[in-house]
């Protein structure tokens, strides 16, 4: 049987940090062995697993992790600390942290494949933790792609702010099902929206996410900006929803231009917003992301 035949597989790694334990989540088609090594980072709210590896019933396309492992690369997707299986440690978690534990993933998985470097997607807040990574660690990213990265003055990040005070004073809250599914409707057309799939998604997120970690709210209200665009010097591409409620291209142009790599990409997807690849433009994105991360 060819290996475009075989079936994903999924694999789950351990990853000892700070004394922590973070959790890792790997999927790859046949064999692992001599493929290009890609890392999903996740947002502010849902972990990995859950974020990348949606299990939808009867619509197996939205998982982003099987998509990009029949494409040949072997994926991964790490749970920071505070998420999904992770250790939840006590008071706020900061940017930083998850940066650092990022850092500890990404050469856990360099030793495990025996590859110099990955390439790595990271999402909404997971650019700002991720962008820190790129910044300090650039030798090990060979190619970059920013996910829906929110800037100062994001509307969702503004309309945030009045929650600022309860974010500072508790470290984790609890997210209702009803409360995941509000993710997909900010600024964005209903008709973009597949109702099975916010359900998919409140469920899993429900499930895993028991209490969710505050202290990535807490920096993006207060601490803008995370990152610096002059920086982050490898191959990198940013790509958004048409409707996303954080990044736009009035606030991420500039970041953009200050590039300094000559290899870069903007792009915007229509028919999605921040949960871009869990909407009805989900296959552009998919297209879009694998077309970045080239197999050489």
């Amino acid at each position: 049987m060819k290996e475009n035949e075989l079936p994903v597989q999924g694999t789950q790694h351990w990853v000892l940090q700070d004394a922590l334990r973070l959790f890792v989540w790997e999927k790859y088609q046949g064999s692992p062995q001599g493929k290009p090594v890609l890392v999903l980072a996740h947002g502010s709210a849902t972990a990995g697993r859950e974020s990348f590896d949606l299990k939808v019933p009867g619509r197996p396309e939205y998982s982003l992790m099987d998509f990009l492992a029949k494409q040949g690369f072997d994926v991964f997707a790490p749970d920071m600390r505070g998420f999904g299986s992770s250790t939840k440690p006590e008071g706020h978690i900061t940017t930083e942290q998850a940066a650092s534990d990022l850092h500890a993933v990404v050469d856990f998985i360099c030793q495990l494949r025996g590859v110099p470097q990955v390439q790595l997607l990271a999402w909404s807040w997971g650019t700002q933790y991720g962008g820190q990574f790129v910044m300090a660690h650039p030798d090990k990213v060979a190619r970059y792609a920013a996910y829906a990265q929110m800037h100062a003055e994001s509307p969702d990040l503004k309309a945030r702010r009045e929650r600022l005070a309860t974010f500072q004073r508790a470290p984790y809250i609890r997210i209702t099902e009803q409360g995941w599914k509000l993710r997909f409707n900010s600024l964005t057309p209903a008709e973009v929206n597949d109702p099975l799939v916010m359900d998919a998604f409140a469920k899993a997120a429900a499930l895993v996410e028991l209490k969710s970690p505050t202290g990535p709210q807490v920096d993006l209200l207060t601490r803008q900006p995370l990152i610096d665009a002059t920086k982050i010097t490898v191959p990198t591409m940013l790509i958004h929803g048409q409707y996303d409620d954080v990044a736009d291209l009035e606030g991420l142009l500039p970041f953009f231009t200050a590039l300094p790599h000559p290899d870069k990409q903007y792009t915007v997807v229509p028919e999605g917003g921040h949960m871009l690849h869990l909407q009805k433009g989900y296959a552009r994105f998919q297209r879009a992301v694998a077309d970045w991360f080239v197999i050489r």
